[in-house]
């Protein structure tokens, strides 16, 4: 039996596409259903062979650039203003 590292080399995209859409549907193209460990492992060699061979925001379980919604809204400084147009 070949090793992990190697299975994943010999990896082409139309398997990666098999393994891919068997995680989807949770079967194989012939109608099997994966086992759970069957499944385990086909994710695993999906993301490994992602790191190698796509962009990171084509791989699984990318979510893009994050920022907290609160940074991005301006407060207003009427409160300690100088201006004419404080509160108090």
């Amino acid at each position: 039996m070949t090793s992990f590292a190697e299975m994943l080399r010999n990896i082409t995209p139309d398997v990666y596409a098999s393994l891919k859409t068997a995680v989807e549907i949770g079967k194989w193209s012939d109608g099997r259903k994966l086992t759970q460990e069957q499944k385990e492992l086909c994710l695993q060699a999906m993301i490994a062979w992602e790191q190698d061979n796509l962009p990171e925001e084509q791989r699984t379980g990318y979510m893009g650039p994050q920022s907290c919604k609160s940074e991005a809204k301006t407060v207003p400084k009427i409160l300690f203003s100088t201006g004419s147009e404080t509160l108090h």
